[in-house]
């Protein structure tokens, strides 16, 4: 936006200037028509420079490797939007066909340059060596930010430190353990009314902030109905969404009934936030023993944030927190349509080991469900091939360089968990394949047998990876435990082959699939 800006004040003050100092050159011209052919001829000459000259001939990037085709002004942006699977997919296969040294650079609309790193070198530096060079883009923080507030998801550099540190303890594993109960107690209302969306909004709520949504019992609460209105918007909506990543600040400002309703939907939530800090504040004031510990609980008192800290870290929770563990969970009842020999071999290690999640006093720890490794196998093979984020997006904020390029200031980097979780190079041959057992045998349950720390990007890695990845595995494992054990699963199209349905977060596209209810264990 900011050079249509500066060229729309020059095209005025050049009018005006002509007009003063030389009338002979503007003798009957309307001072408006003249403004406008400069800014127009200033725009043209601006847009033939960023869009062709400078990405093909100047851009100290152009000699970096990249795929083959390409349109001549909309480079691979057609193509990737054909893609059924989404541009992550494609991603895969450019990072094993593109000969490379780390980083793969492509052109999208308007030929706008954007890096892929796909080296475990590259991946470091960007991630963990110098992750504050690379932040997220500006316009999406400040879209997001009115929206959700300046939480550890948007937050960054020494304020991201800050509030990082501060939340380090809610999410540190001694205290997620003491959740799974509450994870259990949630999947055995998720079989007697299966949506995802609900299920995991409820363990949320309950494990996370201290209050029970309630939304498989009553799914047209108000909350319920705002988060349908952000989360299900229609074609309409996913079209603006997709809109907002590219240009944020026009989505804004445009005048559709959307925006209101966005915003009216993010006041009701934070309404709902700020609730539960109050009334989390009064049950630890109280000394309220009966109160369950949760995740709001121990951020308070760590005292390291505001009310308003405190409704903006609540928010990130909320939004991010539910549908991530959704889509991974679709996923999996799609593999085990899909595999029904890993349904089987699922089911039978979960009944041999896990009490029936439909009893009245049915209860699980951390140590049972670290106990079922095929579970656990499961879990994340699906997470590696399905990562809820496919794609998480950074921008240079400085003059820097990436394993030995030189990355000019503004510099867009595209980080890819689906692609860097199925590269050839890291898991072999069959990276593309689900197969539970590569997380089986000695030394494997938690890297698939696989030395490097970057094959696995579905939580990132570094001071920037995901705080909650404890608290998200665990919610998925019992999810998918109880679900499995209870329910017989397949496709009620025998035929249906999955493709992806890209939005917030990725779904198995027209998924559809027949349950039968199974006795008692």
């Amino acid at each position: 936006m900011a050079p249509f800006t500066i060229f729309l004040a020059a095209s005025i003050a050049i009018t005006f200037f002509c007009k003063l100092y030389n009338e002979t050159y503007l003798p009957s011209r309307n001072l408006v028509m003249t403004a406008f052919e400069i800014f127009a001829v200033e725009t043209a000459a601006w847009l033939v420079w960023r869009c062709l000259l400078y990405p093909n001939l100047f851009s100290p990037l152009r000699a970096l490797p990249g795929p083959p085709g390409g349109s001549f002004l909309m480079g691979q942006s057609s193509r990737l939007r054909r893609e059924p699977n989404g541009q992550a997919e494609l991603y895969r296969v450019w990072s094993e066909q593109v000969p490379n040294d780390g980083v793969i650079r492509y052109l999208d609309m308007f030929n706008s340059e954007i890096l892929i790193p796909v080296s475990p070198k590259a991946l470091a530096e960007v991630l963990v060596q110098r992750p504050y060079e690379f932040i997220k883009p500006p316009g999406l923080v400040t879209g997001l930010g009115r929206i959700l507030g300046v939480g550890v998801f948007l937050a960054e550099g020494e304020e991201h430190k800050r509030q990082r540190k501060d939340l380090m303890p809610a999410f540190a594993f001694r205290h997620i353990k003491e959740l799974y109960p509450i994870f259990w107690s949630k999947s055995s209302e998720l079989i007697q009314s299966p949506d995802f969306a609900q299920a995991t909004l409820d363990i949320i709520g309950l494990a996370g902030l201290g209050r029970d949504f309630d939304s498989i019992k009553d799914p047209d609460n108000e909350l319920i109905r705002t988060y349908k209105s952000i989360f299900s918007p229609g074609r309409g909506g996913q079209i603006m969404a997709a809109l907002f990543f590219i240009a944020p600040w026009l989505v804004r400002v445009l005048p559709i009934k959307r925006n209101s309703d966005f915003e009216a939907a993010s006041q009701v939530i934070k309404k709902t936030c700020f609730s539960l800090v109050q009334q989390e504040k009064l049950n630890l004031a109280s000394k309220n023993e009966g109160a369950a510990r949760n995740i709001l609980s121990v951020a308070i008192e760590s005292g390291g944030f505001t009310d308003e800290g405190l409704v903006n870290q609540l928010m990130t929770f909320l939004i991010a927190g539910h549908e991530t563990t959704a889509s991974a969970l679709s996923f999996a009842i799609c593999m085990l349509c899909k595999y029904p020999e890993t349904q089987t071999r699922l089911r039978n290690e979960v009944r041999s080991l896990l009490p029936d999640p439909r009893s009245p006093t049915s209860s699980i720890t951390s140590n049972d469900l670290d106990s079922l490794p095929y579970l656990n196998a499961v879990c994340n093979e699906v997470l590696r091939l399905y990562s809820p984020v496919p794609i998480t997006v950074r921008v240079a904020v400085q003059d820097t360089t990436l394993v030995g390029h030189f990355i000019p200031k503004g510099t867009t980097i595209f980080i890819s968990p689906w692609a860097t979780n199925a590269n050839k190079d890291f898991w072999g041959e069959d990276a593309g394949n689900f197969n539970p057992d590569r997380w089986l045998g000695e030394g494997k349950a938690n890297t698939g047998g696989i030395e490097s720390n970057y094959a696995f990007l579905t939580f990132l890695h570094g001071p920037r990876s995901c705080i909650g990845q404890s608290f998200a595995k665990g919610e998925f494992a019992c999810l998918l435990a109880a679900w499995a054990g209870t329910l017989e699963t397949r496709f009620a199209n025998a035929d249906y082959v999955m493709t992806v349905r890209n939005g917030l977060t990725p779904r198995p596209k027209d998924l559809e699939v027949k349950v039968q209810v199974l006795g008692e264990w």
